[in-house]
């Protein structure tokens, strides 16, 4: 493990603000964006909100934006006669939600629907249900599963237009409604650049300096990833049976099952954290993976496991899916691994790390360099303001 660390930090939920600082925060510019989501969470609404409105209000001359929940209630018709245009996220149809639509139509407002996922089309049911574990003989599972996806679904209809984050899952969208979709990708706020800024320059001063330990982090978040987890655990296994100083250590609700059971000693779990202290945990783990099963459902997953390690210089080995084969050059700021590679690449890394590690550094260094360049909070305003604007 990185010898190389800073102390836990206080983070609190910078999307807090009241009802009358949030109207202020949008009614600042000439351009007026509202966003809307069911209620405020530390994912989707984070990245897809959150970092949005965050880029237009610090960077744009001529845009403001803030966000509005469902718990706003009745203050939204004040929203809707003082934006320009309105933005939802991936927000599962309602009486509320239908009202609040015709309300803004009636005021001519242009609405676009934001999504970061495959959740909008009951003909994707079962692909998400496999793909997540979900329990495929549940009756309640089946009628969970196809009201959420088509109640998203019926949102995305009554808007004009829609934004994703990627190309594959705008082809996705274009496939289920004939509507024009922008891509603006998923990104680092600034919050998770300045905690990553002081992760990796501590890294950086005591050049990268290790206490023999290797660490192999999952970050996982949910246990929903558990299939995803679990195209590892034998290779995973297997290392550990080989090498008695790599170590995993897994993030968020899940647990080491099968083969990994007997290697409890050296599985480290770690409580799900808030997304700046997340920053702090990945920059003292050598090697981030995230394997995927290759289905449609993944392959319109973000590269956000990627660019939230590469920001505090870890290097990533991630499965082939449609962006990890665009954002991750094999061998230069990361690394691609197939279901039969999985075990030569890691033991790559990990040997890159028990010579003089000048490779590890170098990968990691350019993974830090990409990130800064494509994924920063700073470089994303005209991607947002052409995606909005139009």
């Amino acid at each position: 493990m990185f010898t190389a660390s800073i102390p836990e930090v206080k983070c609190d939920n910078p999307w807090l603000l009241s009802f009358e600082r949030r109207f202020a925060l949008m009614t600042q510019k000439q351009h007026r964006v509202a966003y809307f989501y069911h209620r405020p969470d530390n994912s989707t609404f984070r990245y897809r909100v959150y970092n949005m409105t965050q880029t237009l209000n610090q960077r744009s001359s001529h845009v403001s934006a803030a966000w509005f929940y469902t718990s706003d209630g009745a203050r939204l018709n004040r929203v809707i006669d003082a934006s320009d245009i309105i933005v939802i996220c991936r927000s599962p149809y309602s009486a509320f939600l239908g009202q609040f639509i015709a309300r803004a139509r009636k005021c001519r407002r242009p609405i676009i629907f934001d999504t970061d996922d495959l959740v909008f089309d009951t003909d994707d049911v079962q692909h998400i249900m496999v793909t997540l574990d979900q329990d495929l003989a549940s009756e309640a599972a089946w009628d969970r599963w196809f009201a959420y996806i088509g109640r998203i679904g019926a949102t995305l209809r009554l808007c004009d237009r829609a934004i994703t984050t990627n190309d594959f899952l705008a082809g996705r969208v274009r496939r289920f409604v004939d509507k024009p979709v922008s891509v603006i990708p998923n990104f680092l706020n600034r919050e998770q650049l300045k905690i990553s800024d002081e992760v990796l320059a501590v890294k950086r001063r005591s050049a990268f300096e290790r206490d023999g330990r290797v660490h192999v982090g999952y970050f996982s978040g949910s246990p929903s990833h558990n299939k995803d987890f679990g195209i590892i655990i034998p290779t995973l296994a297997q290392m550990l049976d080989d090498d008695r100083s790599l170590f995993v250590r897994l993030v968020g609700h899940i647990c080491a099952s099968g083969p990994l059971q007997r290697h409890q000693s050296r599985v480290e779990i770690h409580p799900f954290c808030d997304f700046v202290n997340l920053q702090r945990v990945i920059g003292s783990t050598e090697i981030n993976v995230v394997p995927l099963q290759d289905n449609v459902f993944t392959n319109c997953k973000s590269e956000l496991k990627y660019f939230e390690a590469a920001a505090v210089g870890t290097v990533t080995v991630a499965s082939p899916t449609h962006v990890f084969q665009h954002a991750l050059e094999d061998g230069v700021n990361g690394y691609i691994a197939n279901e039969i590679a999985w075990r030569d690449k890691l033991c790559a890394v990990v040997d890159s790390l028990k010579g003089k590690g000048d490779r590890y550094v170098a990968v990691a260094e350019a993974a830090r360099e990409d990130a800064e360049c494509r994924y920063s909070w700073t470089n994303q305003l005209s991607t947002i303001e052409q995606a909005i604007l139009g």
